[in-house]
């Protein structure tokens, strides 16, 4: 009752959420009734495939935490148009609070994007990322034991909670932003030497665009390789 229970509320509540951490929130409580489902198995490969998904889900959704606070840093040049956005309580402490905030981010910064659009699928169970192999071990325990009906509500919840996730993917890549770069940003320009041993200038090259800091870039880069290449190595 507790995984159905779950699997239901996390997933019908989702879908009524406009802010994002909210709606994190709420897929936390869908896939926790994924393992709780795995738990009520209680066999061999039901432990197992509860473990795997309890890791990847952490890993996932740390990914997607990192991703929020590398967006919020990003747009720190940028200037929002939109009024609603900038009377949102907090806002300073915590940049990025509604889904329609993301609005055409694709066309800010791609790679963050394109980083978010993985975990987001993973966390639908699309194939071939992570997301897919937790969800199908978990299947395939159930239906060995006999848990027809647990699966199917699985199965259910699992494609309808990725209408939520969709919506956050169709927002950056297919919206258009309100974001426009502060005059101060604009103007600003730093010069790069580059020299070689004997301490002469080879080249000089003009940054003028900010960018996100090593530590995020290094965080955000492993866990998106790891959720989208263990394809090449689908065990637990």
């Amino acid at each position: 009752m507790s995984s159905i229970l779950s699997l239901i509320i996390g997933t019908v509540l989702g879908l009524t959420q406009y802010r994002i951490k909210r709606l994190f929130a709420y897929s936390t409580i869908s896939h926790l009734g994924f393992m709780l489902l795995a738990l009520t198995i209680n066999s061999v490969e039901s432990i197992q495939s509860f473990i795997f998904y309890l890791v990847q889900y952490s890993l996932s959704n740390l990914n997607a935490f990192v991703l929020l606070v590398a967006i919020g840093s990003s747009l720190y040049a940028y200037t929002d148009n939109n009024i609603s956005h900038n009377n949102l309580i907090d806002r300073k402490n915590s940049p990025i609070q509604l889904i329609s905030q993301l609005k055409g981010y694709f066309h800010i910064n791609s790679t963050l994007a394109l980083s978010l659009a993985i975990t987001l699928f993973s966390f639908a169970g699309i194939p071939p990322l992570m997301g897919f192999f937790a969800k199908l071990m978990v299947f395939s325990a159930a239906l060995q034991e006999g848990f027809i009906f647990l699966t199917l509500i699985g199965v259910l919840t699992s494609v309808i909670s990725a209408v939520y996730y969709l919506l956050i993917v169709k927002t950056m890549f297919f919206d258009e932003h309100t974001y426009t770069i502060k005059k101060k940003f604009q103007d600003m320009s730093m010069s790069a030497l580059i020299i070689n041993n004997n301490n002469k200038v080879v080249n000089t090259v003009q940054l003028d665009k900010l960018s996100v800091s090593s530590s995020l870039s290094i965080t955000i880069s492993i866990l998106t390789l790891v959720i989208s290449l263990f394809m090449f190595m689908p065990n637990e």
